[in-house]
C-alpha cells in the first residue's frame, strides 16, 4: 500500500466514525449555529470572540458575506481587534472560487492594511495578518498565482512556528489547493493538503474545514471515492450553510450517484433561497444557482425531464442577486444549454439565445462561450451550417479574449473554451461533409478537455468532448473505436446516461452483446421509470431479446 493510499484509507476511517457519530446526534445548536466546530483564539476582547469564532466556521465553508458581516460586527465592537479586519481581508480573497476582481482586491487591501496598522498582540496575530498582507500587496503589479503562493509559503511558517495551532495548518491546507496546478496529474498540493487534514481530523472530526477542504482535495476522478466518507459527513456537520450542504454532491457527481446529487442540492438550494430572503430580499442566491445547475445536470441523468425543467424555469426567472459573480454567470448559462444538449434536442439548441441579464460579463467570459457552442453543435446537427459558422466564431472571439487577457487563477479557461471551439468545430466539418477533419478535431478537443480538467464550478462540460467524439464515431459506422471513446468518457464521469447509451449502442454494433446488457442494464437501473427516451426503448428491447 502507497503512502498516499494509507493516508486516504486513515481520512476514511475517521471520517466513517464522524458520520456515524453525525447520524446519531440530533441537536446540532452547539456547534456554532450548525456550522461545525471550530475553536480559534484570540487577543481580543471575550464579547466578541463568540463572533470570531462564527466568523471563521463560515469562512470555513465559503459563507463570505456573513462572515464579513461577523468580522466586521467584531471589529466595531473591539477596536483594538486586528483579527477582525484580519477576517474581512480574508473574504474578499475566494481561493478556490474565481481571483478577486478589482474592487474586490481594493476592499481586502484595506482590510489588510487596517489589520497590520492596529496590529496583531501576539505573534501568532502577526502572522496571520502579514500572510494576508502578501496576497493583497502590490496587486497591481503582481499575478494573482505569485501573491497566492506568497500566501501559502507564509502559511506554511506560521503552521510550522505554531505547531498547536490547528487553524494555521487548516488554512495552510487550504493554499496548497488554491495554489495546485491543473496540470500536475500527480496531485503533490492534493495529497500534501489531505495529509495535513488527516492528522487534524482524528482530534477535530467535527471541523468544518477539514472536512470541506478534503472533499476538494479528492474531487477529481481519480480520486473521488476516497472522500465519500467526508462528503456524507459534511452537511451534517454545517447544515446552516448552503455550500456545505453543496459540496458533498461534487463528489456525488464525480461517482455518478445522482440520487444522493439531487437531495444534496435540493436542500443547498432551498436554505439558499432562505438565507438570501433574509439577506437580500427579491434577490437570487449565487449559491442556489450553482446548487440549481449540479441539480438540473444530475436530473438529465436519470431522464427526470420534468424536474430538470422546474429546475431550469427556476434559474431562467433569476433577474438580481445577491451576488452577482461567477457561479451566477456560470449557471444562467450553463443550464439551458444543458437542457437542450444532454436531450440531443438539437433544434432547441441551435435556437438558444445569449444570457440578456445585467452581470459582469467581463469578469468571466468563458460562461459566455456556452451559448454559441450549444447553437454551433445544435445547428450543425440539424443542417444549418450559416448559423453554426457564426456561433463558432463567437466562440473563436471570446477563446482569442482569454488568450490576450487570461483569467487570473491557475484555471486555464482559455484551454477550457478552446476544447469547445474544437468540439464544435468537429460537427461543423461533419456537416460539411469533411470526416477525416471533424475526427482530428474531436480527438483535439477530447485531449485538450481532460487535459484542462473541470473546474469546481460546473458538474463537469455541458457536453463531453470525449462523449461527442463517440457520437461522430457513431455516425461514421466505426462502433469498435465509438465503444472505446464512451468507455473513455465514462471513465472520467461515471454513469452519465448519454455516455451508457452510446456505449451500449456501440457494442451492439460491434457484436459485444455481453458488454451491450451490461451497459443497458446500469442505463436502466438509474434512469427514471416513465423515462421515454428513444435510448430507453432500446435498453428494454434488447434486454427483452436476450
Amino acid at each position: 500500500m502507497t503512502r498516499h493510499a494509507s493516508t486516504c484509507l486513515a481520512f476514511v476511517i475517521a471520517l466513517s466514525v464522524t458520520s456515524a457519530r453525525l447520524d446519531a446526534r440530533q441537536d446540532h445548536s452547539s456547534h456554532s449555529d450548525a456550522l461545525g466546530s471550530v475553536h480559534f483564539e484570540t487577543s481580543c476582547s471575550a464579547v466578541v470572540n463568540p463572533t470570531l469564532t462564527r466568523a471563521v466556521a463560515l469562512l470555513h465553508s465559503f459563507g463570505y458575506e456573513e462572515a464579513r458581516r461577523a468580522f466586521e460586527d467584531a471589529a466595531a465592537r473591539d477596536e483594538r481587534c486586528a483579527m477582525a479586519h484580519w477576517g474581512i481581508a480574508m473574504t474578499w480573497w475566494h481561493p478556490l472560487w474565481a481571483p478577486p476582481t478589482k474592487a474586490e482586491l481594493t476592499s481586502g487591501h484595506q482590510a489588510a492594511t487596517k489589520a497590520k496598522t492596529i496590529g496583531g498582540r501576539t505573534p501568532r496575530e502577526r502572522a496571520y495578518i502579514e500572510a494576508i498582507g502578501l496576497f493583497y500587496d502590490g496587486a497591481e503589479t503582481t499575478s494573482h498565482q505569485v501573491r497566492a503562493v506568497a500566501y501559502r509559503e507564509r502559511m506554511m511558517r506560521v503552521a510550522s512556528e505554531f505547531k498547536d495551532d490547528v487553524e494555521a495548518s487548516i488554512f495552510y491546507a487550504l493554499s496548497l489547493l488554491a495554489t495546485a496546478s491543473p496540470g500536475d496529474a500527480s496531485f503533490a498540493n492534493q495529497k500534501r493538503a489531505a495529509e495535513i487534514l488527516n492528522r487534524i481530523s482524528r482530534d477535530q472530526p467535527d471541523h468544518p474545514g477539514v472536512v470541506h477542504y478534503v472533499i476538494h482535495a479528492f474531487d477529481y476522478p481519480r480520486l473521488a471515492s476516497e472522500a465519500l466518507p467526508a462528503a456524507r459527513a459534511y452537511a451534517k456537520i454545517a447544515p446552516a450553510s448552503p455550500h456545505a450542504l453543496h459540496m458533498p454532491t461534487h463528489i456525488f457527481t464525480r461517482l455518478g450517484l445522482w440520487q444522493e446529487s439531487i437531495t444534496g442540492n435540493l436542500v443547498s438550494a432551498r436554505t439558499a433561497r432562505e438565507l438570501v430572503a433574509r439577506t437580500h430580499p427579491g434577490a437570487t442566491s449565487f449559491d442556489g444557482l450553482h446548487a440549481l445547475d449540479y441539480l438540473v445536470y444530475a436530473y438529465l441523468q436519470i431522464d427526470d425531464q420534468d424536474k430538470a425543467r422546474a429546475a431550469a424555469d427556476e434559474s431562467a426567472a433569476a433577474r438580481r442577486f445577491d451576488e452577482p459573480n461567477f457561479a451566477a454567470g456560470y449557471a444562467i448559462a450553463a443550464i439551458p444549454a444543458r437542457l437542450a444538449l444532454e436531450r440531443h434536442d438539437w433544434k432547441a439548441a441551435a435556437a438558444l439565445e445569449a444570457p440578456a441579464l445585467d452581470l459582469p460579463w467581463q469578469q468571466f467570459p468563458y460562461a459566455l462561450a456556452i451559448t454559441p457552442f450549444a447553437q454551433a453543435v445544435g445547428a450543425a446537427r440539424i443542417g444549418q451550417p450559416a448559423r453554426a459558422r457564426a456561433a463558432l466564431e463567437s466562440i473563436r472571439t471570446i477563446q482569442r479574449q482569454l488568450t490576450t487577457t487570461p483569467v487570473p487563477g491557475p484555471y486555464d479557461w482559455a484551454g477550457q473554451v478552446e476544447s469547445m471551439r474544437l468540439a464544435a468545430s468537429a460537427w461543423v466539418s461533419r456537416s460539411d461533409g469533411r470526416n477525416d477533419e471533424a475526427l482530428t478535431q474531436a480527438g483535439a478537443a477530447a485531449e485538450l478537455e481532460e487535459k484542462v480538467g473541470k473546474h469546481p464550478v460546473t458538474p463537469g462540460p455541458v457536453l463531453p468532448a470525449r462523449e461527442l467524439l463517440g457520437d461522430l464515431l457513431l455516425e461514421l459506422d466505426r462502433p469498435g473505436e465509438a465503444l472505446k471513446a464512451f468507455e473513455s468518457s465514462l471513465m472520467e464521469s461515471p454513469n452519465r446516461f448519454n455516455s451508457l447509451a452510446g456505449a451500449a449502442l456501440a457494442a451492439v454494433r460491434s457484436g459485444q452483446r455481453d458488454k451491450a446488457a451490461d451497459y443497458y442494464r446500469t442505463l436502466l437501473e438509474q434512469v427514471d421509470k416513465e423515462s421515454k427516451r428513444p435510448e430507453v426503448r432500446d435498453a428494454r428491447a434488447f434486454l427483452n431479446r436476450q
